[in-house]
């Protein structure tokens, strides 16, 4: 919730929450983000101490989920105060750029994923969703008639293209996507911006989901992974937020890989296209209560 001391308010996708910052008691706030604090409970109410000493009372009742980040503390009440309020709990890194891990509460209202799997587990609404994220891509391609090994080939050959696109747009030398597990550092620059910045987009991605009382576990393109739908809506993103900036910022960084810059100015450009309401927008438009109708068989 507190600035790191290294980055200004304009810089941080989550701002310092203030007593006049909180949401309206009116609004069901899809999340909020805190770090460096303690979170405890007082006279059953949730209350926030952050580092400067500032006490702030928490409306979790009007909060879906909270975001704890780096130098968070909670207590055991202020669990079981935050679930009795239907409020979940995920654990992130700095501005929820990585996803660790979430705590699901027993009354959580399900209707969301209930849709979910109802669309997943059902080949033709499935792939009716799998086209609607392709068309989002690629709004010139043809996809009628095609089953979703086709698509992804499609993908593939597209993606494929994007990277020799942008490699001559930038003029930086490209030799193909490659990524070794545990080995970040053999990774020539571009690659590991793209890595670096790919694992921000997913924990991002994965926090909005859980927000949102979604599942990651419930893909439609992807599948065979720990998140195929916080998968299958980072490629909605990738080519704005991972891919361009990684080619534009390989000639900026003159070989030498600087995680400070590359988290700059991955965080810029998703405040700046405004990231977080497009996910939530997309996440409704294709598998929401906006989709609702058009699915209906």
């Amino acid at each position: 919730m507190t600035s790191n001391g290294t980055s200004t308010a304009a810089q941080r996708l989550f701002i310092r929450v203030t007593r006049d910052t909180l949401p309206r008691v009116a609004d069901r706030y899809p999340f909020l983000y805190l770090e460096r604090g303690r979170l405890e409970v007082d006279d059953s109410s949730i209350k926030w101490l952050d580092a400067q000493g500032e006490c702030i009372r928490l409306p979790v009742a009007t909060i879906s989920c909270l975001l704890l980040g780096p130098g968070t503390s909670v207590t055991h009440e202020a669990i079981k105060t935050a679930a009795a309020a239907n409020c979940s709990i995920c654990w992130v890194g700095e501005d929820s750029m990585l996803f660790y891990a979430a705590g699901i509460i027993p009354t959580a209202n399900t209707r969301n994923m209930r849709r979910q799997a109802k669309l997943a587990s059902d080949p033709k609404l499935a792939l009716k969703v799998a086209k609607a994220m392709f068309a989002r891509r690629f709004p010139e391609a043809d996809l009628e008639g095609r089953d979703l090994k086709t698509l992804m080939g499609m993908e593939g050959l597209r993606v494929h293209k994007l990277y020799e696109a942008k490699a001559k747009e930038y003029g930086v030398g490209w030799k193909g996507r490659a990524f070794v597990p545990g080995k970040f550092e053999i990774s020539d620059i571009t690659n590991q911006i793209i890595t670096s910045t790919n694992a921000a987009l997913y924990g991002i991605l994965s926090s909005v989901v859980h927000s949102l009382g979604y599942s990651p576990h419930l893909g439609f393109i992807h599948s065979g992974s720990p998140l195929p739908f916080v998968y299958d809506l980072a490629d909605l993103y990738k080519c704005d937020f991972c891919i361009d900036l990684a080619f534009f910022l390989t000639g900026k960084l003159a070989g030498q890989y600087n995680k400070y810059t590359v988290a700059d100015a991955f965080r810029e450009r998703v405040l700046q296209k405004d990231l977080l309401k497009m996910a939530v927008d997309d996440i409704e438009n294709l598998i929401g209560e906006a989709s609702a109708r058009r699915y209906r068989q």
